[in-house]
């Protein structure tokens, strides 16, 4: 094994220039605090405006402003205290600033609950004559939405209610990932120098990619078995939470928890299903590739340790690589596009990558409070981290160009478009690189893209449709008067792996079913797994368009970033060409998930020829 580290540095350690610019947010942690002394006395301020809010159209665009203006202050104060734990989650004081802005975020939602309430109370043909004029241009969106779930809305007093209980009921959303990132130890893997490295939630995907088999088995093995130790303690916050969910989806009166989730954003429930029906019905796809990636390393079983093992050997890749290939990838996109994607990933340093002790698996993009978009991940020098990198940066350049269109009283985009966004990019990128591997001869790097393209439909069109069916199931369970434990979340996480594996892969039951308890900040976002399935689905097809119209597909696809929250999902796709509520994309990206077994196994053959 190379380019092994046997000991993790310090954050303090970390390379100035592979931190992200959280100074931008507030320039210390003092400005911070002063900010956190500051903020209760503004939130208690709206209660002021309770029983105001219908007077005038004057009175109800002032409470507007104070309250657009207290939530992006929110916001940053949310970021600056998120960021600083994610980076390091041994950081008492990070984890405590944390908690405290969740206290301060809940206190904003308990105070301001009478909105709605009083909205929904004064005449509807009023407040929507209000809406039609041009003062409220920018709020229309926001109170279209209210109008919509005026069947769900309670009283103010309930409502009140209801706003108080999220902090607590937010506990084991915060238990769970603390428990995972700063009290569970994953054991040691052997490095080719003879020493140990310890396995973190920093280095787990690179040694679960090792070209050794004994580092990947081991460092798979020690993973699965810390989270199955403390099995019972995982599985009795994940059952919290989902009744938690199942209690405010009936105290507002929906049929169901996916209901109460997905309706805000009009999303149909068949969305989910259709997509869920579709990828069962396409898993041969899935044993295919398997016993492709069998043969491709000659083993006689493949085991789950061995779905990320490397085909050709380890491309060593630099992150100043990455960004010439995303800049490459993404130029069809413009030049406006790509310089500012550029700056962003290099001198604006929107990007945390630096790999240290304490950093938090997983990656995500972060909105920044409209100050700039940041990216968290940890960089392994892998075709797998310039994938990331893609990925994020998708989601950066989508929050730039909104925030740009659109002023923050016109809502964010949503989960569902985000992830359309994400996954363009990734698709973008590595069809450039591929054409150039291709055109250069270069075999070892097309099987290399391959194989990146393959573990990001793994992670993203395997797994995350598999965590997609277990919590609509666990949900089912649990409105049905049932209970969720430990063995019974292992059990069904291990059926449904087992439909997606086939006689492809042979299982280890036990710590494969203990994989939905290795994805706690997906499970505890609440039917947002099924999200990456469709994400990849719509990005595929937006993907053809370019192959048929490049011109006309720029422009589409640019206007779809820049609509921001300002369309709903489904219509903003749909003015972009691609229908949801068809499993038509879901099949488009089947069909590209086979073409590149089909190309693998084609390699295959050559080379044994």
């Amino acid at each position: 094994m190379t380019n092994q580290k046997v000991a993790l540095p310090a954050r303090a350690d970390a390379p100035r220039e592979q931190t992200w610019d959280i100074e931008a947010l507030y320039p210390s942690v003092q400005a911070w605090e002063a900010e956190a002394q500051a903020l209760p006395a503004a939130i208690d301020a709206l209660a002021a405006y309770a029983g105001t809010l219908g007077g005038s159209p004057e009175a109800l665009l002032l409470y507007l402003k104070v309250s657009d203006d207290l939530e992006l202050r929110l916001a940053r104060f949310f970021s600056y205290a998120s960021m600083g734990a994610s980076v390091d989650g041994r950081d008492a004081e990070a984890a405590a600033r944390r908690d405290r802005a969740s206290t301060v975020s809940a206190r904003y939602g308990s105070v301001s609950a009478f909105v709605k309430p009083e909205l929904l109370a004064l005449d509807e043909a009023k407040l929507r004559g209000w809406l039609d004029t041009p003062e409220f241009r920018d709020h229309r969106v926001r109170l279209e939405r209210v109008l919509r779930g005026k069947a769900h809305v309670r009283s103010a007093e309930v409502e009140e209610l209801l706003g108080a209980v999220q902090a607590p009921f937010a506990s084991e959303r915060g238990i769970h990932p603390a428990l995972a990132n700063m009290d569970l130890r994953f054991g040691t893997v052997p490095t080719g120098e003879g020493g140990r490295e310890a396995v973190t939630q920093g280095n787990v995907d690179r040694l679960t990619s090792a070209p050794e088999r004994e580092v990947r088995r081991e460092a798979w093995e020690n993973y699965a078995d810390a989270h199955l130790a403390v099995r019972h303690s995982q599985a009795a916050m994940y059952a919290t939470n989902v009744r938690q969910n199942v209690f405010l989806a009936r105290a507002r009166n929906y049929p169901d928890a996916i209901t109460a989730t997905l309706a805000p954003d009009r999303i149909p429930t068949e969305v989910v299903t259709t997509l869920l029906d579709t990828y069962r019905a396409n898993t041969p796809t899935w044993h295919r590739y398997w016993r492709v990636r069998r043969e491709w390393l000659g083993l006689s079983e493949l085991r789950e340790y061995d779905v990320k093992a490397a085909l050709v050997p380890p491309r060593e890749v630099s992150y100043a690589q990455a960004v010439g290939w995303i800049e490459g990838g993404m130029a069809p996109l413009g030049e406006d596009y790509v310089r500012d994607m550029v700056s962003g990933l290099t001198t604006e340093r929107w990007v945390d990558y630096a790999e240290n002790e304490g950093k938090r698996q997983g990656a995500y993009s972060n909105g920044g409070g409209r100050v700039k978009p940041y990216i968290f991940m940890t960089w392994n020098g892998t075709v797998g981290s310039y994938s990331t990198l893609a990925h994020e940066i998708g989601h950066s350049m989508h929050s730039l160009l909104s925030t740009r269109e659109h002023p923050y009283s016109v809502p964010r985009y949503t989960l569902f478009h985000a992830e359309v966004a994400s996954n363009f990019n990734q698709a973008m990128v590595r069809r450039h690189l591929m054409q150039e591997a291709r055109a250069a001869g270069d075999v070892d790097f097309e099987v290399a893209l391959i194989e990146e393209a393959l573990g990001n439909f793994h992670r993203y069109f395997f797994i995350m449709p598999t965590l997609a069916a277990f919590e609509l199931e666990a949900y089912r369970r649990v409105e049905a008067g049932g209970t969720l434990s430990a063995p019974d979340l292992i059990t069904l996480t291990a059926d449904l792996l087992s439909q997606g594996y086939g006689d492809g892969v042979t299982m280890d039951r036990e710590r494969s079913g203990i994989l939905w308890a290795q994805f706690s900040t997906h499970l505890y976002a609440n039917f947002y797994a099924y999200q990456y399935a469709t994400g990849i689905s719509a990005a595929h097809q937006l993907l053809e368009q370019f192959t048929a119209a490049p011109d006309t597909a720029r422009e589409t696809y640019l206007r779809f970033l820049k609509s921001g929250g300002s369309l709903d999902p489904i219509d903003a796709l749909r003015e972009a060409g691609v229908d949801m509520l068809s499993p038509e994309p879901v099949q488009a990206t089947f069909r590209t998930l086979a073409g590149y077994v089909d190309r693998l196994e084609e390699l295959l053959l050559k080379s044994k020829n």
